[in-house]
């Protein structure tokens, strides 16, 4: 049923939302991406998300959400802040508050101009920093508002929510897609694309997944 579909990708260029996009193309008859602008500490991440859609023929949307930049000053917004992991129960440096929130809000109403009815988000509750607005918890109902707030249906979808990031390498792998997102995305907090700088917080996550996967995978 969901071929006959359109869907939105909220789309970063990073690994878990391109794996998304092609998810997303195998299963909608029509898909289009959507990237925020919120000045954000690597342009690159811009470039890398408008360079892949592209590249794979996705009609693009680039966002202006420069005020995110503004209400919520973090490591990803600002390079004088340095990237590290969340100490005493606290979140990482890296997150922004409210950000999920504020493009999801903005995707529906995106999706709403253009006939879609599903968007779908890379978000993560099983190898993630902690960041409350990737929950499942949160995801479904935002869901729930947004349809109560637009007289409308919805369906957020999160093909990644309980995978580990070796799944997720598993799911790109099952996808056709392994070397494409390996070496076309931008996941390094330190804006090199590919594998990165191999020393992030989010450099090591995805290099520890792809390093499982591949073995399980060789073992199998």
């Amino acid at each position: 049923m969901l071929r006959d579909e359109k869907a939105v990708v909220v789309f970063s260029g990073g690994q878990d939302s391109t794996t998304c996009l092609f998810w997303a193309l195998e299963t909608f008859k029509e898909v289009e991406v959507v990237t925020f602008n919120y000045n954000q500490r690597h342009k690159a991440e811009i470039q890398c998300a408008i360079d892949i859609a592209g590249e794979l023929g996705v009609k693009h949307h680039l966002l202006d959400m420069e005020l995110l930049n503004q209400l919520a000053p973090n490591a990803l917004t600002r390079s004088d802040i340095e990237v590290k992991e969340g100490e005493n129960g606290e979140l990482p440096s890296t997150f922004v508050p409210g950000r999920n929130l504020v493009f999801l809000s903005f995707a529906s109403i995106l999706a709403s101009q253009i006939g879609a009815k599903h968007i779908i988000t890379g978000v993560c509750e099983t190898d993630f920093s902690g960041y409350p607005d990737c929950r499942d918890s949160f995801v479904k109902s935002l869901n729930v508002t947004l349809n109560l707030a637009m007289d409308t249906s919805f369906v957020i979808h999160t093909p990644l929510m309980w995978l580990d990031k070796a799944e997720t390498w598993k799911l790109t792998d099952e996808l056709g897609r392994l070397d494409y997102v390996r070496e076309k995305t931008l996941t390094c907090y330190e804006g090199v694309i590919g594998d990165g700088c191999g020393q992030c917080p989010s450099c090591v996550l995805r290099k520890a997944g792809l390093d499982k996967y591949l073995q399980e995978k060789e073992a199998n």
